[in-house]
């Protein structure tokens, strides 16, 4: 197999990029980027450690989740999770980081590249609170680069389409997979029970 190596070589077998491909990107949260992240209830956010090993995390609340604080500062919580912590010990030792925020039933995504640090700001913590319940802590990012980014890959797999998507009861639950995995003495069944019971206490 014959591996790409060189920028040259990759651009040999892509055309150029569009005029407005290139125009699109931003460097600042128009109002248009604005209203996407106010009503986008999903992000996903890319990070690097120290070594370039890279991770992906997916951050989900109510739509409008992510507070801008000016025209280029974005404040995300971190609600409660597995306590992990990949993405905010990567940001710690390498603040790159890139952001795709999704709205439900919307083939077109927003992409913003830039620059994070994480705060435990009280007063910001406090107005970043669901139901009293404030966030540990709240991830800021400071915007290099916002664009849009075309529908293609939403339309080729036709994400938003019910019809598309396969049974549900194809798929183990997440309490079976994890029992395979672990090799855990409890049954599939208990560890489902158990994982809904965290949901339910745990989301905030």
């Amino acid at each position: 197999m014959r591996y790409i190596e060189s920028r040259e070589q990759l651009r040999s077998i892509y055309k150029q990029p569009g005029e407005g491909a290139v125009r699109k990107e931003l460097r600042s949260l128009d109002r248009h980027a604005r209203d996407f992240i106010a009503r986008s209830p999903f992000v996903l956010i890319g990070s690097q450690d120290e070594n370039g090993n890279a991770d992906v995390t997916p951050k989900g609340d109510r739509p409008g989740f992510t507070a801008l604080l000016d025209d280029i500062t974005l404040a995300i919580p971190d609600r409660p999770g597995n306590n992990r912590l990949d993405t905010l010990e990567n940001i710690l030792v390498n603040p790159a980081v890139g952001l795709l925020f999704l709205i439900p039933g919307m083939n077109e995504t927003l992409r913003i590249n830039g620059e994070a640090r994480i705060t435990d700001d009280t007063a910001l913590r406090e107005r970043l609170s669901i139901d009293g319940k404030a966030p540990p802590s709240v991830i800021i990012v400071k915007a290099r680069a916002v664009y849009m980014h075309c529908a293609k890959a939403f339309m080729r797999s036709r994400l938003w389409e019910p019809e598309s998507w396969p049974p549900r009861d194809e798929m183990p639950t997440l309490g079976h997979i994890l029992k395979d995995q672990l090799a855990l003495a409890e049954s599939a069944a208990e560890m489902d029970r158990r994982l809904d019971e965290a949901y339910a206490k745990s989301l905030w």
